[in-house]
């Protein structure tokens, strides 16, 4: 079991939170991010808001950057995440109380695993900032020891998974360069990653029109990022309607490292490709538009370092239908009751 656990550590996909939530105008949808009370319950165990909503944090976002107006379709991708975030966190108490056998028999997961991980978590989803990551907390109202034990849970199951549906046959050659292909992105070192872009950015209040309001401004702001996503030069853009230091220069930023950006834009504006134009996307004091000139990733680790890994993921891809068949079982015999 410790083997299994140990790998497990190194590729967690349970990212959690942003250094900030973008503060919005609007509304969120009701009841999301309400941070007292029990989300749900099962064989007993409680779910707390506070932990589901904690999960949901970089998700929120993220979309939040990407929906200025908010909207239909941003309430619906919101509610759709909670809802997949919940059913995924009762599962995970299903699981554990499989694991609480276990523990009975001598079965354990290292501390130095959990920390491994915790300190992966915030190199990736905090670019490194011990003073974000608290700051999420502390909005979160969750302690340090609260995330850890999260994080502790999160690797059990994981580890739990492939302990009981291990029995797929050996991966193919082919297989394993194919998965490896499909996650080496989220293996590579994104702290190591730069972009160079012209960027426009709005402020919602301008010092320079009284008449402005953050609704005439994202206005604008569609009208810009409409006109760069039609063939405008993009420079003069930003020289006519940008309000930052580089607007003179029109907008133009080299090499500028993934780690000095807030991580909701890194996540949305990485995933772009060169050429492409990006926004409006909104913060709390205003809305940026960026054109993608170049960007670097930061290296992927070599396939010998982490085969072992990617052979278990194959592996657990050929059992999720064992899988399921498992936990939907397991599912109908919990007492499972849902507060939202």
């Amino acid at each position: 079991m410790n083997s299994r656990i140990a790998w497990l550590a190194l590729f967690s996909t349970a990212g959690l939170c942003p250094a900030q939530q973008p503060v919005a105008p609007r509304p969120a949808p009701s009841g999301v991010f309400e941070v007292n009370g029990i989300a749900a319950k099962v064989n007993g165990q409680a779910i707390t808001k506070s932990e589901l909503n904690f999960r949901l944090a970089p998700i929120y976002a993220q979309l939040a950057a990407q929906f200025p107006r908010r909207g239909a379709e941003f309430e619906r991708q919101v509610l759709d995440a909670r809802e997949k975030l919940l059913q995924e966190m009762i599962d995970r108490e299903i699981i554990l109380s499989e694991f609480k056998v276990l523990e009975g028999k001598g079965a354990n997961l290292p501390e130095h695993v959990v920390d491994k991980e915790v300190k992966r978590q915030i190199q990736s989803n905090f670019n490194g900032s011990e003073a974000k990551f608290d700051e999420e907390l502390k909005r979160a109202r969750m302690t340090r020891d609260g995330y850890r034990k999260m994080t502790r849970e999160q690797l059990i199951v994981q580890a739990m998974r492939a302990e009981h549906f291990s029995d797929a046959p050996p991966p193919l050659p082919g297989e394993i360069e194919r998965e490896y292909n499909e996650v080496k992105d989220k293996l590579r070192d994104t702290s190591k990653d730069v972009i160079t872009f012209n960027k426009i950015f709005l402020p919602r209040l301008d010092a320079d029109n009284p008449l402005a309001t953050p609704e005439t401004q994202l206005a604008l702001a569609e009208k810009v990022a409409a006109e760069a996503k039609g063939g405008a030069d993009v420079a003069e853009l930003a020289k006519k309607h940008s309000r930052d230091a580089f607007a003179s220069e029109g907008g133009f930023q080299k090499d500028v490292p993934r780690t000095d950006l807030q991580p909701e834009f890194a996540s949305i504006i990485f995933a772009a490709k060169d050429g492409d134009v990006v926004g409006p996307l909104e913060d709390p004091v205003g809305f940026t538009i960026v054109k993608i000139t170049k960007i670097n990733q930061g290296p992927y680790p070599p396939l010998s370092e982490v085969r072992d890994m990617i052979e278990e993921r194959v592996k657990t891809k050929k059992n999720a239908k064992t899988y399921e068949k498992w936990i939907s079982g397991k599912r109908k015999s919990a007492m499972i009751e849902k507060k939202i």
